[in-house]
């Protein structure tokens, strides 16, 4: 039988290689003149990388400004306007697109604050990258909407 500290010895080497693989595999590169704090965005991609199940998951993270953003929502959506988050997949590894100012223009719409916006949106697009849709269907929309209000309160303290 194993002992307590034997467990709890091979959990801690487990949550560290994963904390560890977790802070190699995501990169935040940001391509406005905004100050954004890069590990507030890894972080929020750990929790729900992590709560999804998805560790091995490699994860690029891109700020971009409205005039590029309505440029890949052409190219990709075939709509010809900004949006706040795009998601893109590629064999095992993705790329989140993050509009910053359409953030700040959702929070101001929605009466929120710019983190609280840019976490919502950088969750929304994680779960878009790991297969959740809200355009299916009502219940998928429903369902994408309860995982981003559970990763939500999970930050609460820190929005």
């Amino acid at each position: 039988m194993l002992s307590f500290k034997r467990i709890f010895i091979s959990w801690l080497n487990c949550f560290f290689f994963l904390l560890f693989k977790l802070k190699n595999m995501i990169e935040v590169s940001n391509l406005t003149a905004n100050s954004v704090d890069e590990n507030f965005l890894k972080k929020i991609a750990k929790k729900v990388l992590i709560g999804e199940n998805k560790q091995e998951v490699e994860l690029s993270i891109v700020l971009l400004g409205s005039g590029k953003m309505k440029e890949l929502n052409r190219k990709y959506r075939q709509k010809n306007r900004a949006t706040d988050v795009l998601s893109f997949s590629y064999n095992g590894s993705g790329e989140i697109v993050v509009c910053l100012p359409q953030v700040r223009k959702n929070a101001k719409e929605f009466h929120s604050v710019f983190e609280k916006e840019l976490a919502r949106v950088l969750i929304h697009g994680i779960l878009h990258l790991l297969g959740c849709d809200h355009e299916k269907s009502r219940k998928k929309a429903e369902e994408m909407q309860e995982k981003e209000e559970y990763y939500l309160r999970q930050l609460k303290s820190e929005l």
